[in-house]
């Protein structure tokens, strides 16, 4: 994820998430609405959570947050994911966090599949696989940000027990955050008391919140695109979330 703090240009050369994912979304070849459309900020079949669960207490920056977590509908899931053509444990963390998104924000799980897919393709870029547990069985890791084409992020203490790098920074899981922004925007979103990027659960809880954090009307065109180019500032990227997007809410209409 593109770090809030770093200077637009430094921003626009990162792509970490681009350069694991956007690529790999031209595959996506289900016809698509034109662009000049809603860009499907909720989608046509919603979610229904069938109970809530209270979890841990509150957390700071970088720690689970205290959060109410939705069971969704399995049956839903299962169905969802059957004509989406996403994982299952993408699909439940991608409702899941839309059923859990911040008071008065509509971000929708489709917008939240798009970003999965042109991340990582849901956790599965290079032929990995998806767990139950929503956790790729070969950790997913962004390129050194080394200055080399990318920003230059050293890494810190903090961030080494992500990515192991002891030299320069990585984007880290299916959602590909960098360190720096998990740690303000970390949460756990499956309720089993730790954040961790690398499960799919929690990064899509996180990324619900930061699409959701600069009050954009997300059922609205600009608003959408606002709100996603916050998210990685590049306008191929927002093109290509919005394509995903589009495909998957065609796909279970």
């Amino acid at each position: 994820m593109s770090p809030r703090r770093l200077g637009v240009a430094a921003v626009i050369a990162v792509l970490t998430l681009g350069a694991l994912g956007i690529a790999a979304a031209q595959a996506l070849t289900s016809p698509l609405p034109p662009l000049d459309v809603q860009p499907y900020a909720a989608g046509p079949a919603q979610p229904g959570a069938v109970q809530s669960d209270a979890v841990q207490p509150s957390a700071p920056p970088g720690e689970a947050t205290s959060t109410s977590v939705p069971l969704v509908d399995p049956v839903w899931v299962t169905d969802i994911a059957a004509k989406a053509g996403i994982p299952v444990p993408a699909v439940r963390a991608y409702a899941t966090a839309q059923l859990s998104e911040p008071d008065g924000c509509d971000v929708g799980w489709t917008t939240l599949a798009g970003i999965g897919w042109v991340e990582s393709q849901h956790g599965t870029l290079g032929g990995r696989s998806l767990g139950a547990d929503g956790r790729s069985d070969t950790p997913i890791l962004g390129p050194a940000l080394d200055g080399e084409g990318v920003a230059a992020i050293p890494a810190t203490e903090l961030s080494r027990a992500w990515h192991g790098d002891p030299v320069w920074d990585h984007a880290v899981g299916p959602l590909q955050f960098i360190p720096s922004t998990w740690e303000q925007w970390s949460r756990d979103g499956d309720g089993d008391g730790t954040a961790d990027p690398n499960d799919i659960d929690d990064a899509a809880a996180a990324a619900a919140a930061y699409l959701c954090a600069d009050g954009h009307d997300l059922t609205t065109g600009a608003g959408w695109a606002d709100a996603v180019f916050g998210y990685n500032h590049d306008q191929s990227y927002v093109d290509s979330v919005h394509s995903a997007a589009s495909a998957y809410a065609s796909r279970v209409q």
